[in-house]
């Protein structure tokens, strides 16, 4: 019976984490690595926490407790990075960040020895690698992603430096940041575990902000000034790593410098490329009549799109490199290798659009994915925002005629409106 009631407090706490745009497709190493960071009561507590930013009071309310018994379980929960406690003055919020881009790497961010983090790792690497359905959730459906990649402003000519907006610098969301903390890379420390790691810089994983802050409160990352993080910046393009961060313009939260043997979003674009899991710079790599063949860059690309192709069909005649357009990042790693200038990093054709916060994010990302219901209706403790939260799911899902009928018969000017809002997204 206990063994029931556990395996339950995983199921619910699985259908939690789902109900927010980036989710984990629910499997048995699903509930094994959950058993691993959760305990069974904690499950059963935090799968009835909602969605958006909450206070311990709030907690209270839904598990029925005392609010200081509350403030308890909750400190606890994020001494282990399993919940960010964001301060804001004499008031703290707290937020379960989704698997990933959160607490599925938090875990890993720094070693511990409360966790078998070899262990963990495998199930990580079973799970998140060989099994495809989370990697395919996590960034093949919709088209806004939770990523992007930056550009490597040092191989931008003169006249397109000026062009490129604030946004779109990794210098910039260091300079602007109100917090920095730097840990190890989740991917590198996951393959070290398993004897894959590459030799690339593992001390060089970037949070910001309110994230940063809550993850150096507990000693999950350790606080950098903006001297050192742009020195690592520096170290990272040396060593060839692509900046992926965080898919929005303001309050960035993580930027972490990406390798193309361990890091799962460079993985995921050289599985999935065709399908656009990451979003791109607003760059894009030229070859020019400087290039002399040598192929020094084909190795340097982090998705592996660059080719050497002879002049003549028979394959005679000088080489040169090709680069498949339609998958490039536009993260100019491979313009930076070439001695000889014959590669350029040009701007899109059409831009890169991307959202302005990380509200913006989540409402594009839930409407994508049909969730917004979970969004709007987000207690669900309340059997009333359980009951709305499916008849809305539902609504969302018909077809438009369908949808303008079931709006009229409701009578709802406010379901009527969030209908409009989606289909004009």
């Amino acid at each position: 019976m206990a063994h029931h009631t556990s395996r339950s407090s995983y199921r619910d706490l699985t259908e939690r984490l789902n109900r927010f745009p980036q989710g984990a497709p629910p499997s048995e190493l699903l509930y094994q690595i959950l058993a691993m960071l959760f305990s069974a009561e904690e499950a059963d507590l935090v799968a009835k926490l909602p969605i958006k930013p909450f206070t311990a009071r709030q907690a209270a309310q839904c598990w029925k407790v005392a609010e200081d018994k509350a403030e308890r379980i909750l400190q606890r929960l994020a001494d282990r990075a399993l919940l960010v406690d964001i301060q804001l003055n004499e008031k703290v919020e707290y937020v379960l960040p989704p698997p990933m881009a959160g607490f599925f790497e938090f875990a890993l961010m720094r070693t511990r020895d409360d966790i078998d983090q070899k262990l963990l790792s495998e199930l990580y690497e079973q799970y998140i690698t060989v099994e495809e359905d989370f990697i395919k959730a996590l960034f093949l459906t919709g088209d806004t992603q939770l990523g992007r990649v930056f550009v490597q402003e040092s191989v931008l000519s003169s006249e397109h430096a000026l062009h490129v907006l604030d946004y779109e610098r990794a210098t910039e969301v260091i300079e602007t940041a109100t917090d920095i903390g730097v840990g190890l890379c989740y991917c590198r420390h996951k393959r070290q575990h398993q004897g894959l790691a590459c030799d690339a810089e593992m001390d060089i994983c970037m949070t910001f902000n309110t994230v940063a802050s809550s993850l150096i409160r507990h000693d999950y990352v350790r606080r950098i000034d903006q001297v050192e993080c742009k020195e690592l910046l520096h170290k990272a393009w040396e060593q060839n790593l692509v900046q992926f961060g965080e898919n929005i313009q303001q309050g960035v939260s993580f930027i972490c410098n990406c390798c193309p043997c361990c890091c799962e979003a460079m993985l995921a674009a050289q599985r999935f490329g065709h399908m656009q899991p990451v979003h791109t710079s607003n760059f894009i790599a030229q070859v020019n009549n400087n290039c002399s063949g040598c192929g020094r860059c084909l190795p340097t690309c982090p998705v592996k799109v660059i080719s050497l192709e002879a002049e003549q069909a028979d394959g005679t005649g000088t080489k040169r490199a090709v680069i498949d357009l339609d998958l490039c990042l536009g993260c100019g790693v491979c313009v930076r290798n070439c001695s000889r200038g014959g590669l350029t990093m040009q701007p899109r054709e059409t831009r890169i659009i991307t959202p302005v916060s990380s509200t913006h994010k989540a409402v594009m990302m839930a409407i994508e994915r049909g969730k917004l219901q979970n969004l709007i209706f987000d207690n669900q403790v309340l059997w009333s925002h359980r009951a709305l939260a499916a008849v809305l799911g539902v609504i969302l899902k018909l077809p438009p005629v369908k949808k303008a009928l079931v709006s009229e018969q409701i009578g709802s000017r406010y379901i009527r409106r969030l209908c409009e809002r989606h289909d004009a997204t």
